[in-house]
């Protein structure tokens, strides 16, 4: 299941280039992440896990200025390895990705501060049929 949602470039966002500032993509990438987690999981999910990134791959094709809007978009298209999921985002404005990543992230059991293997309840939100 993808998610997508739309970020707008504020004066805090953008740096001495006059440019949405690299750390804050970055940061929309987390949002993107914690977003989608929260819409497709269930509540259950919510209270018992958190992720963590373990590796950002960001390719960076263009940028944003002041006040120009954005679409996030985020997916998972392969099943969990262990206890890690890739997730996709891509930032497109008028056709074009701007802004694009490969990330993994980890999952942890909120009670015992453990990584775990993904569940297959987890990954079935995510990844129907699978």
């Amino acid at each position: 299941m993808s998610f997508a949602r739309t970020f707008t470039a504020a004066p805090a966002h953008i740096d001495e280039l006059g440019h949405v500032n690299n750390a804050v993509w970055v940061s929309w990438i987390q949002d993107m992440a914690t977003a989608h987690w929260t819409a497709h999981a269930t509540a259950e999910h919510v209270a018992a896990y958190i992720w963590v990134v373990v590796r950002h791959e960001i390719d960076y094709r263009g940028n944003l200025k002041l006040g120009e809007s954005i679409e996030g978009q985020t997916w998972i298209d392969g099943p969990p390895t262990g206890a890690k999921f890739d997730r996709h985002v891509a930032f497109v404005k008028d056709g074009k990705t701007l802004v694009r990543a490969k990330t993994t992230w980890a999952i942890v059991d909120k009670a015992t501060r453990k990584i775990l293997r993904v569940p297959k309840d987890v990954t079935a939100r995510f990844l129907p049929g699978v």
